[in-house]
C-alpha cells in the first residue's frame, strides 16, 4: 500500500513517518484491497497565538469506497493515533454492514405462496377493498373541491437544544444516530453548522456566518 504524507504549516519528521508506517499495518490488515493511504497534517494557530492544535486527516483509497477520518489534538502524534483509530473503526463497521446485508437482504420481497410482502411495512389491499373502490362503493376523494388549499408538501418541525461540539464529534454523533446529517454549534467558531454524508465515507460541513438580522425582521 502506498503511503503519502503531507504537512501544511508543519514539517513532517522521519519519526512521524515511521509511526504512520507502523500504524498503517493495522489498516492494511483490515482493508487488504486498499491501494493508498493519504495523511495530511495541518498546524493551526487561534486567537493571536493563544492556542494551537494539529489536525490529522487520513484518507484510504482503493478498490471500494473511500474511507476518511480526522482528529485534532495539540500533539500531532496523539491526533494521528485518534485518526487512525477512527479509520480502523469505520472500516470495521463498513465490513460488518456488508456482511449484514448479505445475510439479511433489505427491501421488499414478495412471497409467491402467500402473496404477502416481507421486509416492508406495507399491507396490500384485499380483493374486496379493490372491488369496492372500483365499483364506487367506497368513494375516492380527489381533493378537487379544496384544490386551492391542497399541497403535497408536508413540513414537520422539530426543536432541540443547541449543542457545542467539534466537527469530528458531530460526525461521530451522526454515525451513531444513523442519519445523513447532524446539526450542531461548532465549538471552534460558535457558528451553526451541519455535517452531512457524501459518497462513501466522505463528509461535508456547511456553516452559517452569524450576522445581524435584517432591519425588517427586527421587532
Amino acid at each position: 500500500m502506498e503511503i503519502n504524507i503531507v504537512g501544511v504549516g508543519v514539517s513532517v519528521s522521519d519519526r512521524f513517518r515511521t509511526v504512520v508506517e507502523e500504524k498503517s499495518a493495522r489498516v492494511e490488515h483490515l482493508a487488504p484491497r486498499a491501494q493508498r493511504l493519504d495523511v495530511k497534517v495541518t498546524h493551526r494557530t487561534y486567537h493571536n497565538g493563544g492556542r494551537e492544535d494539529e489536525t490529522v486527516e487520513v484518507t484510504l483509497t482503493g478498490k471500494g469506497p473511500v474511507v476518511r477520518a480526522e482528529a485534532v489534538d495539540s500533539d500531532k502524534f496523539a491526533a494521528l493515533d485518534l485518526a487512525m483509530t477512527k479509520l480502523a473503526e469505520q472500516i470495521r463497521r463498513a465490513k460488518e454492514k456488508r456482511v449484514d446485508l448479505r445475510n439479511h437482504p433489505r427491501g421488499a420481497k414478495l412471497e409467491k405462496g402467500t402473496g404477502t410482502l416481507q421486509g416492508i411495512d406495507v399491507q396490500p389491499a384485499s380483493v374486496d377493498v379493490i372491488r369496492a373502490v372500483a365499483t364506487g362503493e367506497v368513494p375516492v376523494i380527489t381533493g378537487a373541491e379544496d384544490e386551492d388549499d391542497y399541497t403535497p408538501v408536508v413540513i414537520r418541525t422539530k426543536r432541540f437544544d443547541p449543542e457545542w461540539m467539534t466537527v469530528e464529534d458531530a460526525v461521530d454523533r451522526m454515525e451513531l444516530v444513523g442519519h445523513d446529517f447532524f446539526l450542531f454549534i461548532d465549538a471552534r467558531t460558535d457558528q451553526p453548522s451541519v455535517v452531512y454524508r457524501r459518497k462513501g465515507w466522505d463528509y461535508g460541513v456547511i456553516s452559517l456566518t452569524t450576522t445581524a438580522a435584517p432591519a425588517e425582521l427586527v421587532s
